[in-house]
């Protein structure tokens, strides 16, 4: 039970990083390769962790939308009038993102600061965040054949990735710039 709670802590942190802190499917990789946890268990306690983590980090962005200058604050009143008008989209796109392997902090900052209902966001994560743990612990057989640091190095120093980090991070910024109303009220 302890090794549970030990892995509980190490990826609420990793979720509670607003960008570059590697990917949950690692530590949930690791944790099988290297204890004899059950991985149905390592898959339920990663993906709640993982939930309450973005959950809280979400809620801290929330908190510092009130510092941001009113222009942006107006922008970002825009984008969620915008998509609370187009549930079906907003539906949609939160089913793409639970299961997509995208960087998920810079999305739940993004959710915290536009201030758009987190818990359904986070429902949608923790069940995407099943099926895609579920798959990666499963395949980790596989990864037995290589250097699990080997494996740790690529994830966190890869290219791709780094790139994909600061793109997603651009993003957020670009979120509270791009005057939406304005942008909305054209194409309306």
């Amino acid at each position: 039970m302890i090794d549970l709670l030990i892995f509980f802590a190490i990826v609420f942190g990793v979720n509670l990083l607003p960008a570059f802190g590697p990917p949950t499917w690692s530590i949930i990789v690791l944790y099988c390769l290297n204890t004899r946890l059950p991985v149905p268990a390592l898959v339920t306690v990663g993906a709640l962790a993982a939930a309450s983590g973005r959950l809280l980090l979400a809620q801290s962005f929330r908190l510092l939308a009130g510092r941001l200058s009113d222009r942006t604050r107006r922008n970002l009143a825009a984008a969620h009038a915008a998509l609370m008008r187009h549930k079906r989209n907003l539906v949609l796109g939160l089913g793409l993102f639970a299961l997509s392997p995208v960087p998920s902090a810079q999305l739940f900052e993004a959710a915290g600061l536009a201030r758009v209902r987190i818990l359904p966001f986070t429902a949608a994560f923790f069940v995407g965040r099943i099926v895609s743990y579920a798959l990666y612990a499963l395949s980790a057989g596989q990864i037995r054949e290589t250097s699990i640091g080997d494996a740790f190095r690529r994830s966190l120093a890869s290219p791709v990735g780094i790139v994909l980090e600061l793109a997603m991070l651009a993003g957020l910024v670009a979120l509270g710039r791009i005057d939406w109303e304005r942008y909305f009220r054209r194409s309306g």
